[in-house]
C-alpha cells in the first residue's frame, strides 16, 4: 500500500502494523450513501442530515419523490431546513429565495426590482442525486468541485444506488440503524472482523467463547471488493443450526461480499428459502459514523412476529458493536500502537489496500489495479 496516500494507514509488510498515530480517515466521494430511512421523510417536511461532513436538507416533493440539497442558501449561507417548503420549492427563511427542490435551480429572489436583470436561473443551491432503495433514501456524493466554483446543474451519476437482491416475489423486510462513535475505517474493519464474535456477541442463542474452533474460508476478488465464497454457515451458531433443520434443504450456503466504499452484502440460501442483508457504515464526520442494516427473507415469513424478532436480534448485535466501538474510542484517544495480524485481520488489510488503490487510480486517471491477485484461503479461530 502506498504510504503517500493521506488518510490511509501504512502497514508493515511483516507484522501489518498500523503506525503509532492514525491519520484522519479519508471519506470516499463519488459513491452512493444511505442518508435517511424512507419512513422518516414525509411529504411537505424538511429534514437535516449529514454525509461526509456535508450538511444536507432532505425532503419529499408533492409527487412523493425524494430530494437532497446542500443545507446552505447560496446567497448568505442560511440553513435551508429553517425555511419553508410548499411541495415544489424550498424557500430560504432569511431573504425568501426559492429553489426547485429537485434541481436546486433558483426560481425567485423577492428583493429584485422589475428593472434588475439578474439571471436567477443560473443560480443553484447544491443539489444531490437521490434514489430510494430498500427502505432508505440514498444520496450520491460526487467528487468535490474546485474551490470557489459555486453550484451548477448537477451531472447524473454513472451508476445506480445499491440494491438488496431478493430471490422470490414474497418476502419480509426489516431495517435498523445506530450511531457509532468512531471513524468510518474502524467501523468498517469492525464490521468485517471475523474473530470478535465469541467475545462481543456472546449469547446462549448465538455462540459462546467455549465454542471457538478453527475455520477456513475461501476468498476471491470482485470489482471494488472481495467475496467470502459460498460456504456452510458456522456450525457453532444456534440460528444457523435451526435454519438447516427447518429448511430441510440439501445444503445451506452463505456468501459475503464487501464492496467499496462501505457495503457488506450477506446472502444465505437453503433450497427455496433465502435471507439477504445489506449493511453499510456511513461516514457522518471524520470521527462519527452510522451503521444501517436492511434484511429481506422468505423463510419463516408466515410467522407473525418474525420481523420483530429478527429486528430484536439485529438490534442486540448492533448495540453490542456500538458499545464496543464506544469503549474502543476511549482507548484510541491516546493514539496507542496498533497492529493487524494474519489471517483474521487480512480482510481489514484488504479494505485499506482497496481504498488506497481506488484513490491512486482516481489521482492518476487510470483504471484501478485490484490489490488482491486471486483466490486465497484464510484460517482463524472463532
Amino acid at each position: 500500500m502506498a504510504a503517500n496516500n493521506p488518510g490511509v494507514p501504512h502497514f508493515s509488510p511483516v507484522l501489518g502494523e498500523v503506525g503509532t498515530k492514525l491519520p484522519d480517515s479519508l471519506m470516499l466521494t463519488g459513491f452512493w450513501y444511505r442518508a435517511l430511512p424512507s419512513d422518516q421523510v414525509g411529504r411537505g417536511s424538511l429534514h437535516k442530515a449529514m454525509l461526509l461532513e456535508i450538511p444536507l436538507v432532505i425532503g419529499r416533493d408533492s409527487d412523493g419523490r425524494a430530494f437532497a440539497l446542500q443545507d446552505a442558501c447560496p446567497h448568505r449561507g442560511m440553513p435551508l431546513h429553517c425555511g419553508q417548503f410548499d411541495g415544489r420549492q424550498v424557500e430560504c427563511g432569511y431573504h425568501g429565495w426559492k429553489f426547485d427542490a429537485q434541481t436546486g435551480q433558483c426560481r425567485v429572489i423577492p428583493s429584485l426590482t422589475a428593472d434588475q436583470n439578474l439571471k436567477i436561473d443560473r443560480i443553484y443551491a447544491g443539489n444531490f442525486a437521490c434514489e430510494e432503495r430498500d427502505s432508505f433514501i440514498w444520496v450520491f456524493v460526487p467528487d468535490p468541485a474546485p474551490v470557489g466554483a459555486g453550484f451548477t446543474r448537477r451531472e447524473e451519476p454513472a451508476f445506480a444506488a445499491p440494491q438488496l437482491p431478493t430471490f422470490s416475489n414474497q418476502y419480509k423486510t426489516a431495517y435498523l440503524t445506530a450511531e457509532l462513535p468512531c471513524t468510518v475505517d474502524h467501523g468498517i474493519i469492525g464490521l468485517m472482523d471475523p474473530a470478535h464474535g465469541p467475545f462481543v456477541h456472546q449469547a446462549w442463542w448465538w455462540r459462546t467463547r467455549h465454542s471457538i474452533h478453527e475455520k477456513k474460508k475461501h476468498f476471491e476478488p470482485i470489482p471494488n471488493g472481495f467475496r467470502m465464497s459460498a460456504h456452510k454457515p458456522s456450525s457453532n451458531s444456534a440460528p444457523y443450526k435451526l435454519l438447516r433443520l427447518l429448511a430441510n434443504a440439501d445444503s445451506t450456503t452463505t456468501t459475503i461480499d464487501f464492496v467499496l466504499p462501505n457495503l457488506r452484502l450477506e446472502t444465505i440460501r437453503a433450497g427455496k428459502y433465502w435471507f439477504s442483508s445489506l449493511t453499510t457504515v456511513t461516514p457522518i464526520t471524520r470521527n462519527h459514523c452510522r451503521i444501517d442494516v436492511v434484511a429481506c427473507w422468505n423463510i419463516f415469513r408466515w410467522i407473525p412476529f418474525a420481523p420483530s424478532l429478527l429486528k430484536f436480534v439485529f438490534a442486540k448485535f448492533v448495540e453490542q458493536d456500538r458499545r464496543t466501538m464506544e469503549l474502543q474510542s476511549e482507548g484510541l484517544k491516546s493514539n496507542p500502537h496498533l497492529m493487524l495480524i494474519d489471517d483474521a485481520d487480512r480482510p481489514a488489510k484488504w479494505y485499506f489496500a482497496l481504498k488506497a488503490a481506488h484513490l491512486a487510480a482516481k489521482q492518476s486517471g487510470t483504471e484501478m489495479k485490484h490489490p488482491i491477485s486471486g483466490p486465497t484461503t484464510l484460517s482463524w479461530r472463532s
